[in-house]
């Protein structure tokens, strides 16, 4: 195993390391997304739409649902498996830019994954706006060589084209829903349908070429809709669908309760996690009640809640009035752009502190990694480029916390690393800056962090690797950089494990 970000400068990925050896596995011609790009905006104004109009995402669910359950699928929505009493699985979220850093993350994952059962994505595994034709060099291509199932809950991207290219994908072939009712004229629902986002005529015709890709027998996985439950070894792990807006319908709701009550230790896999940047968010069901309300029940025996959606990693153990801790996990480092952690405050949330919280990448890389991409943007990069000593040691100055990294001596902070910092929006001790604290982590998640997509090291994506026994969980996130230390061994970026008896 290599050193981590943790350890070392160059475990993190900095300096002159080898590159990886990942564009080897890139198609000849990859689709470069920006995400300043106006094309692409408006291609994925579905979500804005959804929050002006009225979210549509319900109905359409149970239109899905309706139609697998036609075609066969479980009541129950649960997958079950026969995988021993101790075996192993992945999860990736957010992967599917089809770009350098999701490539990057490739080998490391292939190396990791050899013994697993199965994988799972968490949350948007197609971008920009989850069609069928760009499954081919953004999850048949890159998964290839995975020689175990893949199953998949979907993200809000995934829901641009109404969930079309995924059913397909990862539901047996799930035909086209027939039309809806046309909405009442000048209504909501029909100002809604004028500016709709829908698949292009044609979308698809590659996808048969594509599945060669991954043929085996061994590599398919067929879902009973967009969510489910998998009943694997000792455990049964929970995957919800939170649609455009991260919230879920009172029918999958109702499955959510029911499918909770099996006596078996549960994970939950959700495209919107539940605790993140220092916020709790709940995730409402319609009708009353929250997805926490569920996973914190203890009849329910939840032992961790696995989100994605924001694009790096970060961890919360909770510890809940019964005594049980849960972990509350954000793991969206698949692939996609990185969200920045920098911007994160110092942790004070369900009373989790600083001390416990964990985050990949580190903070002051983090800081380093957008201050030297804006720099180059600017051409300031004079004034804006921090070493990554350097960005550790403002972050640390301004959380008042002590050195991540281990030993070292830290550097001098001076007024225009303070000024940098200030412009990059690093987050503050809890007592200070409450004001701009906020505006400025949402700006950054919305302008800033959907433009930081670069194609040279270090990456700092992630993937986790979930080891199961009758006894415990051994969750482990681990690092994809792009250089070639990182692919040989990738790095634990975190570990837990967690006791099932």
């Amino acid at each position: 195993m290599s050193d981590s970000s943790r350890d070392t400068a160059e475990g993190a990925g900095w300096g002159a390391s080898e590159r990886g050896e990942y564009p080897r596995l890139m198609p000849h011609q990859t689709e470069k997304i920006s995400w300043l790009d106006p094309r692409m905006l408006w291609a994925a104004r579905n979500g804005v739409l959804a929050s002006w109009f009225g979210d549509p995402t319900g109905e359409v669910r149970a239109r899905w649902a309706a139609q697998r359950a036609a075609a066969g699928a479980p009541a129950d929505r649960v997958v079950r498996r026969d995988d021993p009493d101790r075996f192993s699985f992945l999860v990736i979220g957010d992967t599917g830019e089809g770009g350098d850093p999701q490539y990057a993350v490739v080998p490391g994952l292939l190396e990791e994954g050899r013994d697993t059962a199965f994988a799972v994505l968490a949350s948007d595994v197609i971008y920009p706006v989850g069609s069928a034709d760009d499954y081919g060099p953004k999850f048949f291509q890159p998964y290839r060589d995975y020689q175990a199932p893949i199953y998949a809950i979907p993200g809000n991207h995934d829901w641009y084209e109404d969930l079309a290219g995924f059913m397909r994908v990862f539901c047996d072939d799930a035909p086209p829903l027939p039309p809806a009712p046309a909405p009442r004229p000048l209504g909501r629902a029909w100002l809604r349908s004028l500016l709709w986002h829908r698949p292009r005529p044609g979308d698809g015709a590659r996808l048969d070429e594509a599945r060669k890709l991954r043929s085996s027998p061994a590599q398919r996985a067929v879902q009973p809709g967009p969510y489910w439950a998998i009943d694997a070894g000792p455990v049964r792990i929970v995957g919800i669908d939170t649609g455009l807006l991260g919230t879920i319908d009172a029918e999958q709701g109702a499955w959510l309760r029911e499918v909770s009550r099996d006596p078996r230790p549960k994970i939950l896999v959700t495209g919107s996690p539940l605790y993140v940047d220092g916020e709790h968010h709940p995730c409402p069901i319609d009708g009353g009640g929250t997805v926490d309300d569920v996973v914190r029940d203890p009849a329910h025996r939840y032992v961790a809640v696995i989100g994605g959606d924001i694009h790096n990693y970060q961890r919360y153990p909770v510890r809940l009035d019964d005594g049980r801790t849960l972990q509350y996990v954000v793991a969206g480092g698949g692939g996609a752009f990185t969200h920045a952690t920098h911007t994160i405050p110092r942790v004070d949330v369900a009373g989790v502190t600083e001390a416990d919280f964990r985050c990949y990448p580190l903070r002051g890389d983090s800081l380093a990694f957008y201050s030297a991409l804006y720099g180059r943007r600017t051409r300031l990069r004079r004034f804006f480029a921090l070493t990554e000593a350097e960005a550790a040691a403002v972050v640390a100055q301004r959380l008042g916390i002590g050195p991540t990294r281990a030993p070292g001596a830290p550097a001098r902070v001076t007024r225009r690393m303070r000024w940098v910092a200030g412009l990059l929006g690093t987050g503050r001790r809890p007592d200070r800056g409450k004001r701009f604290r906020l505006p400025v982590r949402k700006a950054y998640q919305s302008l800033f962090s959907p433009g930081s997509a670069t194609y040279s090291p270090p990456f700092f994506k992630s993937f986790l690797r979930i080891d199961v026994s009758p006894e415990a969980i051994r969750l482990r996130c681990l690092a994809a950089t792009g250089q070639r230390a990182q692919e040989v061994a990738p790095p634990v970026e975190d570990e837990v494990t967690i006791p099932l008896t």
